[in-house]
């Protein structure tokens, strides 16, 4: 089939940007990406829609901006439902194609990246059913080729990507070693691998899991599931966070790190409130953990976990180290300081 497993040797550095936030990109970061997630499509009733997605009309500026900027729309996140039931069926599966495809149309996009979160899983209170393991796949063939008849009409090809979960749960919930074949590239959510779910404190998007955590998840692990389970390096895209996860009422040990509290770990500050109120600031002492390339913040009672400088250089010379195709982050408004985006710019170029 033509088109499928085409990769350049080109880095990419991809920006997931929420469709109200498409305005606030300036001209300088529009040339820092390579690429732009716009979330995000949703699908009903097997057909996908943008009623609910905005400023889709600010996409050729960003071109403007840059020639070269590739844009997709991001089907899906969180609790966005409408997958497993259109992939039940040929039927579904071909109308979800073709009205992707007409969006890709009408909005001159480059490519979809879909996210679906997640196959044979109801765990943010969408349907789901055992089939989806195999209905994945056949969505994405159904895709590709739909993209790709489109594509040699035009002369170029079209991006098929996807977002995936970071542990073994998504590889059980797929078929990755048939699905990736229909797909430019993997980008892998490694982010929130502690957090809304558990008590106990720890590095939500840590490159390496250190000594004394409990949950063993982190880039490096999840890149080595994903290699595994038959995902080609050259297609994996890992994943950096501009927002933190918080816990509060923490116990004044170990600087609060890989520490039982009595309530999950909610959504902390967004990197820019991390840098103007907390980052060596009001109490809070910024540490960093060596083993596991990752920073956090202990004023003595609240814990934060997060993503700065230092940690992004470490995620960039690693993928550079495993040949990997590059890094994406969530999301492009939560650092007004431009801080993070110019780290990984400055690093991965």
């Amino acid at each position: 089939m033509k088109g499928v497993g085409r990769i350049s040797n080109e880095r990419l550095l991809i920006g997931y940007v929420t469709s109200n936030a498409l305005p606030s990109v300036t001209p300088e970061d529009a040339q820092k990406m390579t690429h732009i997630n716009v979330a995000f499509g949703h699908i009903k009733n097997a057909r996908v829609t943008v009623a609910a997605t905005t400023n889709l009309d600010t996409l050729c500026r960003l071109r403007k901006y840059n020639p070269k900027l590739g844009i997709l729309l991001s089907l899906g996140g969180w609790g966005s439902g409408g997958f497993s039931e259109a992939a039940a069926t040929a039927e579904g599966r071909q109308l979800m194609a073709e009205t992707a495809l007409e969006i890709l149309r009408e909005f001159k996009l480059d490519g979809i990246d879909v996210d679906w979160e997640y196959p044979c899983y109801s765990v943010a209170g969408i349907a789901s059913q055992p089939a989806d393991k195999q209905n994945f796949t056949f969505l994405l063939e159904e895709m590709r080729q739909i993209l790709d008849i489109e594509g040699e009409k035009d002369g170029r090809h079209y991006l098929l990507t996807i977002a995936a979960g970071a542990d073994q749960y998504y590889l059980d919930g797929t078929e990755m070693n048939e699905a990736q074949k229909y797909l430019d590239w993997v980008q892998l959510m490694t982010y929130d691998m502690r957090g809304g779910f558990n008590a106990l404190t720890g590095h939500h998007t840590n490159l390496y899991t250190p000594t004394g955590d409990l949950f063993r998840i982190s880039v490096d692990t999840s890149v080595n599931m994903f290699v595994q389970a038959g995902v080609p390096r050259e297609k994996i895209i890992i994943g950096a966070a501009f927002y933190s996860r918080m816990w509060e009422n923490v116990p004044n040990i170990n600087n609060g790190l890989h520490q039982m509290t009595v309530s999950s770990g909610g959504y902390g500050p967004m990197y820019t409130e991390l840098a103007l109120e907390y980052i060596n600031k009001n109490g809070f002492v910024r540490y960093f953990d060596d083993e596991a390339k990752a920073p956090y913040l202990f004023d003595g009672q609240t814990f934060i976990t997060y993503e700065d400088e230092e940690s992004l250089r470490a995620k960039c010379a690693y993928l550079r180290e495993q040949g990997l195709k590059g890094i994406m982050y969530w999301e492009y408004s939560c650092d007004q300081t431009g801080t993070l985006l110019d780290t990984l710019r400055q690093s991965l170029f």
